[in-house]
This record gives structure tokens, sequence and C-alpha cells, in this order.
């Protein structure tokens, strides 16, 4: 064979393999979009107030405690002077008082089946701890000072063995910063509720260079950012209602899936009895849709808030509405100070299982995740995207029979990810710009 020719056969093999290389790019995006609608049943467990670093730090392949060790995350003071020991955890007799400035296992002092101190998590106090990006100030701007540096062992956990089969998002962010209440509105809403007259000492202070000079719920611009419970029923007996925020009007997903006859719910645990006003343990700042006009009490949009209960004998019937958010209660949610780490995820480990072993399963997504870092060291920055967030890394779980198997996803997700996927799934319009611009898991998931 002549040169020329072997070097013109060369050329057309090479052309036709190029070929079919973009072909098969094409191919895995067709096959996600596709794909993506072989999902029926969208299950969202949310957990409360863990870092990723917290939980996941030790998970083999993950960007884990091993990177944070090789970091400089010293913990410094106020004044940017590094502590000699991590400031001693009040109130709390189990800890030392001289640990070593830097990480440290929580199980050796408290097991994850006893309940530790809260830790501090609100707005302001998430852009102080994370300072920038240094990742230095948690022990500071903390009232439960150096344990905001602790982190439990990994394959302890219950949850452990679910994360290992399925998949663990490790670059998986808050959507805003600090906590509950505003992570539960932003899920829903990927919107800031908006307060103009709110009273004048709820009002925060800040300085010319926007650093916190006196806490406060509304921003002095009118945005509620810290814990308040809504002026809907149900709230706490014998509530200032004129100390509760009045009703919000912005869109929701949950109106977006109800426009389209799109079944879905918001299940809480204690919900039932909370609206009989009877003594429950349901979380009046864990239930984002009650702070929404449309699902005030005597509107069309309150069928739609139910029970955990419901939810466990939909998913065991094989009922289960096109999407569902699920809501453990006070002392079930894994929320520090008021839960243990391991008896909360026993039964996230049942309602996942629920699902799992119910009639819906093989058309089910399971995605369990959190809904703030509740005060706890992360080693990871958090990008810069705009005013509101997002804020510090925490877990996310894909599970099910389209999650990939085994597999550690580095992509960035965060909270509104979850927003992006309903809205890819179900053809649904963003709510907001953070929601159409965040991936839909499209690198955890595996279609056939």
């Amino acid at each position: 064979m002549s040169v020329q020719r072997f070097f013109f056969i060369f050329l057309i093999l090479l052309v036709v393999s190029s070929c079919g290389t973009t072909q098969k790019v094409q191919h895995h995006d067709v096959s996600f979009d596709e794909g993506i609608r072989q999902i029926n049943h969208l299950v969202v467990v949310y957990m409360e107030n863990h870092s990723f670093d917290n939980l996941y730090g030790e998970f083999k392949g993950a960007n884990g405690l091993k990177n944070a060790q090789k970091g400089n995350f010293v913990q410094v003071d106020e004044q940017e002077n590094p502590y000699t020991y991590l400031p001693e955890i009040p109130r709390n007799n189990s800890f030392p008082t001289n640990l070593p400035n830097k990480l440290f296992n929580i199980d050796q002092y408290v097991p994850s089946d006893k309940k530790t101190p809260d830790v501090t998590h609100r707005f302001f106090h998430n852009q102080l701890q994370i300072n920038g990006g240094k990742m230095d100030k948690f022990a500071a701007y903390n009232d439960s000072k150096g344990l905001a540096m602790g982190y439990y062992h990994t394959k302890k956990l219950p949850l452990y063995p679910l994360a290992k089969e399925y998949t663990l998002c490790d670059n998986f962010f808050q959507s805003v910063f600090g906590g509950s209440y505003f992570n539960h509105v932003y899920l829903i809403s990927a919107a800031v509720p908006v307060w103009p007259d709110a009273p004048e000492s709820m009002i925060a202070e800040i300085d010319a260079d926007g650093k916190m000079v006196k806490d406060g719920i509304v921003t002095s611009d009118g945005y509620v950012v810290n814990h308040v419970l809504s002026r809907n029923w149900p709230y706490p007996p014998k509530s200032d209602t004129s100390q509760l925020l009045p009703s919000q009007t912005m869109p929701t997903i949950g109106d977006r899936l109800s426009e389209k006859g799109i079944s879905w719910a918001w299940y809480s645990e204690g919900w039932d009895d909370a609206v009989a006003g009877r003594k429950n343990n349901f979380a009046y700042n864990h239930e984002p849709f009650l702070y929404f006009a449309q699902y005030e009490e005597g509107t069309a949009g309150r069928k739609h808030l139910k029970d955990q209960n419901d939810f466990i004998k939909a998913a065991k019937e094989g009922t289960l509405p096109s999407v569902s958010f699920v809501k453990p209660g006070g002392g079930n949610d894994e929320h520090p100070g008021g839960s243990d780490v391991y008896s909360s995820e026993q039964l996230a480990v049942n309602l996942i299982n629920a699902v799992l072993e119910g009639p819906n399963a093989k058309d089910a997504l399971v995605i369990l995740t959190y809904d703030e870092f509740g005060g706890f060291f992360d080693h990871v920055a958090p990008p810069v995207i705009d005013r509101w967030g997002p804020g510090s890394r925490i877990p996310a779980i894909v599970i099910g029979p389209f999650a990939k198997k085994g597999h550690v996803d580095h992509t960035q997700y965060e909270t509104v990810s979850i927003l992006s996927f309903i809205e890819h799934r179900w053809g649904i319009a963003p709510l907001a710009e953070r929601d159409k611009n965040a991936s839909p898991f499209r690198n955890a998931l595996v279609f056939k």
C-alpha cells in the first residue's frame, strides 16, 4: 500500500471516529433529558444542621478531613489571633477544656446516640465564620465555641451504607447563608421573604463594610433572613402575632406543580397534632409553605400539607405523589440540641426504605440532604453567587435505581438543584436565576 493511500484511509478513519465521538456527546445530553422522564416519583428527605465535614469527612474518595488537615484552618478569634486551644465548650462537662486547635472527633466524648449542645447557625454569623473563604472563625462566632470543630466517625452513621451504595455529593452547598427557616423557604421558592414594616427591634445593624453590628431578623432594606415563625396557623400557643412574619406572595414550586396538575405534598412529622392544637414535636419554622398566602387555612393549597404518617402510608401502598417533601419532627431530625444523630438517621433510613421497598420503588428517586450546616466547620469555601449565598457545604445523598452506584459526585450543586431537577423533569419554568443555573443532579444519575 502506498504512503499516500495509507494516509488517505487514516484521514477517513479519523473523521469517522470524530463524528462518532460527537454523536456520543450529543447522545449523553439527549439521554439525560429523555431519561429523567423515567423518574415518576421524587422524594426529598430534609434533615437538619450538619456540615459535610461534620458527618462525611471520613468518606473514602470524598473531599473531606484529609484535605482539611492539609489546609491552614487554624481557628482565630475576632481579632484574627490564633487560639492556643479551642475556646471552651460552655455548659457541658463532656468535652475537655484544652482541646487542640484543630478538628476533633465528637464520638469519643459524646456518642452519636446522645445529644450535643446546639451550634450557632445564623445568617450574618455564617458569613463571619466563613471569613471571606478562610474558614477560620467557626469557633469565634459561635455560642458553642470549640464544638464547631467536631466531627463524627462516618462509618458509624446509619445513613453511611446508603451513601456508600448510591451517590454521595461532596460539593453540595446550602443555597443561602444561615439557618433553617431561610433555607426551607428558599428550597421551595428560590426567593427571599420580605417584611417592609417589620418592628424596629427586629432589624439588624450592619456597618459600612457589611459586618454585623447588631444581629437581627430583618435586614435594613426589609429582607427576612433569620429565624422567625409564620403568622399563619399553626404557630405556638400564646404567640405574639405582631412578631410573626406576614404571609408571603412570591411563587413557589408547589404553585407551579399545581398549575400543571402534577401531584405533590409536603409531609411533616407532628403536622396533624399541631393543626389540632395538641402537644406535638412539629417544628414550626420547618414548614416553608406555611409562610405563604396560598397555603393559609381555608385555601385550596392547604390540602398539600400533610402529616409524615401519610407519607409512610402512601410509600407502603404505592400511592406517592409525583413530588414528596418529607420533614421529620423535633427530636427526630438530627438537629443538635434537640436530637441525636444516631436515632434520627435510623428514622431517616426507615423513611427511605419505605420508598425503596414499596410499589413505587422502580421509578422513584430519593434525595436526602440537610437544610444547613448547623454551625459546624467545613473546610470548603462556598462559591460566591449573590448576596444571599451559597452558604456552607452540606451532605446530599442521591438514592434509588437511577442513582449512580458507589459514586462520589464532585459536581457543584446547591439546595435549589432540587428545584432545578423538578423543573427539568416536569417542564416547569425556573422560579429565579439561582434554580435556573443550578445543575439538576445531571452527573449523579444514570439511565438505561
